[in-house]
């Protein structure tokens, strides 16, 4: 597979692009994270996400340490060529590092931001610290 079709993606100023992975069956947005070139060219070719992690600026295969996979259905980019959609199957139900089924658990109550999604199961039971 050649990888010329990365060249019409707009990349940020520090080589990366804001990633959507959405829930396949549900639509639900799981999380957002960021690419580099490399996880972009890899989640294509093995169908499996793989992110940029900015605070370890290294590779971050999803799942690599928790066990929660993205099998990636689906790679869409959006109309401006500078956010990726990813259509994905999350292994184990848990998307979020804090055990549960998305990022997006705070919801903006009147003055304060208040957690209504359930911790499926603790950060200890999942990297087994803390």
């Amino acid at each position: 597979m050649t990888e010329n079709w990365l060249d019409a993606v707009k990349w940020n100023e520090h080589g990366l692009v804001p990633a959507i992975a959405q829930e396949a069956g549900s639509g639900k947005v799981l999380m957002v994270a960021w690419m580099n070139r490399e996880a972009l060219a890899l989640t294509a070719r093995h169908r499996k996400a793989v992110y940029w992690s900015r605070s370890r600026r290294k590779l971050w295969h999803k799942g690599e340490e928790s066990g929660h996979e993205q099998r990636v259905e689906d790679i869409r980019l959006d109309c401006d060529n500078d956010v990726v959609l990813l259509q994905v199957e999350q292994k184990g139900g848990i998307a979020c590092h804090t055990g549960r089924h998305n990022c997006f658990f705070q919801q903006l109550q009147g003055d304060r931001w208040v957690a209504v999604e359930p911790v499926l199961k603790s950060e200890q039971e999942i990297y087994g610290k803390k």
